[in-house]
């Protein structure tokens, strides 16, 4: 079997197996097995680039930043829908219909999903672009990010027109709005607002590799273009399933408006039943024939309209505020209210935010509030019913002084949030970054978990992460809870921590504004936690994804000299705190090359063409310099950079020069 047969199998066993996981929810394989497979085809990619494929299921952990999205017109335009909110709107809908059409109409009822509209199309079977609706005459070109969604099939089976569009909306499921949501307030940061916000946010990403670790998925409602394949709505929505497009089977055939009715009241009362936000139901007329005899108006089709639910709101008492600590020191404002039922659970508390918000809202004690559940952690306070304030009602005084240290609180001009600058005794805090370290995408330590870390902490047994590793088993046994074994299972797992590798440490450390990526980045580019100390703000600015404000906390955060002794305690307990050697270079063509990768690639995402460098012995640097060998550039290189390349006389060669060099001289 050829390279080319053999990279075109893999290629099709894995579009099969991602189709029966990710829309079928029946996989054949492991993920280890994925896994693997994936890893090969990666390999192939890189060592032959002349069989590079845009639809290669490679592309979905993402390419290289998008300097800006190009600006597209649609092939058919994205109409908006007519609203309506009552029974009656519906009846009047269809008296119109039926001046227009004389037969009998059926009806398809659709669930109405919360989140941001795209147009697919599809050429001789495969994915050629995907845009956001826009004004719904053009809008932005974000096939790199749609590409990462493995609810979106790069290529279908046929039969298939040549080209045609095909109409759905990216969601963000519920529970994975939640994690990530978990993740920001581990880190210090804002939790996002709302799904939906967070979808439409994610598709103007400008690093694909951050839209691929978002648990982003694409229902599908609509093709244009396949009339010829099907008769109606219903038949076109079964024909997308065949194809493989993620269509959700809570759709039906309505007969009558009373269907119509009976399913919109099914879903006005069970939607919290749904892995996602919806908002609403679409009644699209069922006949393909119909429609285009109904037309459009200047803004809408005509035999298409969106029933809205009202918004999911409960109105309680306000019965006082109190406030939580987090691990960076931020302070959050906490309604507690009179439990009252919304959205199929009972409420007891609700997010204020901050101190702007609460004063925006002009909330006080005893007040009878809305409260609103959407995708938040927690609902949260929408208004207060004027109507039922009482006159003795006093303005809320945001607190001055943490509720578990009473140090007194500081904020940071241009912040939103107060903060608690006792980092070193504030319980909540010290208990917060342990518990951070410890976490699975940190050090991973198992047998340790939240509790035991509030317990360890409170019988004074450590004060900081670094003192976990000087833990005995005869300061464990006494504790609560603590048998044998589990110390055991416990002083194991914090041995085998110190092999996680440097930018796991790095992460684990918890400096604000540090993430998995910007940790990695900086481990990769400084090598050791010395190195990293030592750099300058400058330096760290010219360091890919970092900017100002990560610079300035990284520099805060090794400056304190309580953080230094606690880094230098992790160092001689044997933690990884240096980069391992990276793999011997397949050849040593660009030994001693310092190579600057600048732009968007047609044939290779960055990371194959930053590892391809590594291979042959080259080392990519961020930032141009006197030192600098060359620059490989692609579209929409920057023009600093390329001010800079040219005022310092370094060469600038294209992806295409790159290559033939490199495969001329293997």
């Amino acid at each position: 079997m050829t390279i080319a047969e053999q990279i075109k199998q893999i290629r099709e066993e894995l579009h099969r197996h991602n189709y029966n996981y990710y829309v079928l929810d029946r996989p054949e394989i492991s993920d280890f097995e994925f896994d693997q497979k994936l890893k090969r085809l990666i390999e192939f990619e890189v060592t032959y680039p002349e069989y590079d494929d845009p639809n290669s299921p490679t592309k979905r952990v993402g390419g290289g930043l998008t300097s800006g999205f190009e600006t597209i017109v649609h092939r058919n335009r994205m109409y908006s829908l007519d609203n309506s909110y009552s029974k009656q709107d519906l009846i009047d809908w269809e008296k119109r219909l039926q001046k227009v059409v004389e037969s009998d109409i059926s009806y398809t009822c659709e669930l109405k999903y919360d989140g941001a509209s795209i147009s697919l199309t599809y050429e001789d079977g495969k994915l050629s672009r995907a845009v956001t609706r826009g004004d719904g005459v053009q809008g932005d070109d974000v096939t790199a990010n749609i590409r990462t969604m493995h609810s979106v099939p790069l290529q279908i089976q046929p039969p298939f027109p040549d080209i045609f569009d095909i109409r759905g909306e990216i969601i963000l499921p519920l529970i994975g709005f939640q994690k990530m949501n978990k993740i920001r307030l581990a880190n210090g940061e804002e939790p996002y607002r709302n799904p939906r916000n967070t979808a439409s946010g994610s598709l103007k990403l400008q690093d694909s590799r951050e839209v691929a670790k978002r648990p982003l998925e694409c229902m599908l409602y609509s093709i244009v273009g396949a009339q010829t394949l099907a008769n109606t709505q219903f038949e076109s929505l079964e024909l997308a399933r065949k194809w493989g497009f993620k269509v959700p089977e809570h759709n039906i055939l309505a007969r009558t408006l009373s269907e119509v009715f009976e399913f919109i009241e099914h879903w006005d009362h069970h939607r919290n039943d749904l892995p996602y936000e919806i908002d609403g139901v679409v009644i699209k007329v069922n006949s393909l024939k119909h429609q285009e005899q109904l037309g459009y108006t200047s803004k809408s089709p005509r035999w298409a309209m969106a029933y809205k639910f009202q918004a999911e709101q409960a109105i309680t008492i306000l019965e006082h505020i109190s406030y939580q600590v987090g691990r960076t020191g931020a302070i959050t404002p906490v309604a507690n209210l009179s439990p009252v039922e919304l959205a199929g659970t009972t409420v007891k508390r609700a997010s204020l935010h901050n101190a702007d918000q609460i004063a925006k809202l002009d909330v006080r004690i005893g007040d009878a509030v809305f409260v609103e559940k959407g995708g938040e952690i927690i609902p949260k306070i929408v208004g207060v019913d004027m109507a039922q304030r009482k006159s003795d009602t006093l303005k809320v005084e945001y607190i001055t002084h943490c509720p578990e240290c009473h140090s007194l609180l500081l904020r940071h001009e241009g912040e939103a949030h107060h903060y608690c600058p006792n980092v070193d005794q504030c319980p909540p805090q010290i208990i917060g970054r342990i518990e951070h370290f410890i976490s699975r995408k940190a050090m991973d330590i198992e047998g340790l978990g939240g509790e035991t870390v509030t317990l360890l902490v409170t019988n004074q047994l450590i004060d900081n992460y670094a003192d976990l590793y000087t833990l005995t088993k005869a300061q464990l046994l006494p504790l609560e809870r603590m048998a044998a074994k589990s110390v055991d299972n416990l002083i194991e797992g914090i041995i085998k921590s110190k092999s996680q590798p440097f930018q796991r440490v790095l992460f684990a450390l918890g400096i604000r504004f540090v993430g998995e990526t910007v940790a990695q980045n900086l481990a990769k580019h400084f090598k050791s936690i010395d190195s990293l100390i030592q750099a300058s703000q400058e330096e760290l600015v010219a360091v890919d994804d970092i900017g100002e404000r990560i610079a300035e906390s990284v520099r805060s955060f090794f400056s304190d000299s309580k953080q230094l002794e606690i880094v230098n305690r992790l160092k001689s307990y044997g933690l990884q705190l240096e980069a391992q050697e990276a793999a011997v270079p397949i050849s040593t063509l660009l030994q001693g090359c310092n190579i600057v990768v600048s732009g968007v690639f047609k044939n290779l995402s960055r990371d194959q063409l930053k590892l391809l460098i590594e291979q042959h012995g080259g080392k990519v640097v961020s930032s141009i310099s006197s030192k600098t060998s060359f620059v490989v550039a692609g579209e929409n290189m920057g023009p600093s950079k390329l001010e800079k390349s040219q005022k310092l006389g370094v060469s600038i060669k294209s992806e295409d020069q790159f290559l033939s060099e490199i495969n001329a001289e293997v």
